[in-house]
């Protein structure tokens, strides 16, 4: 990424600025809706364009009350999903009416070298206004020396009146290029949300 100053070193003297500041970009790559989805597979656009790729996912609704929303990499263009995964998982929730709060660790879905999907949300209810929404960055996902970083922040509505944050981060521990993702909730279908794909620039 190319540096660019302006010609002055304080900010009230400043007289002008860069024709164009670069860097920084979100360019959308794709957008994919699920409609009653048992998964929804990302299988084209992330390569080595960028090295940075972030998802965003909109309004996540399960099928089925409860589940929680899973992702998992392929090497191999999306023939097979199963790359070993480290990883670590933490989670606070607050009651509508304020009576219970609770910030943990979860064991139960973190990663230690396992091909598992890793869960990124935490007991969607499938009430008709709720929904999973949260971002995941991958990053570097096409180099061949070093492991493939992932982190994800995602919000939802946990049982019948809960608000419910979802911390993650690890690896893909493969120095193979990670070139498709799969996105599934643990049981059941996708009913219906959105799913955008950017690289970073």
């Amino acid at each position: 990424m190319a540096l660019n100053f302006c010609n002055n070193n304080s900010l009230s003297a400043i007289t002008s600025i860069p024709a164009a500041i670069s860097g920084g970009a979100l360019n959308l790559i794709s957008t994919t809706t699920a409609s009653s989805s048992s998964s929804v597979s990302i299988t084209s656009g992330i390569d080595s364009t960028y090295k940075e790729y972030i998802l965003k996912f909109i309004d996540i609704h399960p099928q089925t009350d409860g589940k929680n929303f899973t992702f998992q990499g392929s090497t191999d263009g999306g023939s097979s999903y199963g790359v070993n995964i480290t990883s670590t998982n933490f989670v606070n929730n607050h009651a509508e009416d304020g009576s219970d709060t609770n910030f943990y660790y979860y064991t139960a879905h973190d990663l230690a070298q396992s091909t598992n999907y890793q869960y990124l949300s935490d007991y969607t209810v499938n009430d008709n206004d709720a929904s999973a929404c949260g971002t995941l960055h991958i990053f570097d996902p096409s180099n061949t020396t070093f492991v493939k970083h992932f982190v994800a922040q995602f919000t939802n509505m946990y049982k019948p009146a809960y608000s419910n944050r979802t911390f993650c981060g690890g690896y893909f521990n493969t120095t193979s290029a990670i070139n498709a993702l799969d996105f599934k909730f643990n049981s059941g279908n996708i009913d219906s949300g959105v799913i955008k794909l950017y690289g970073v620039s």
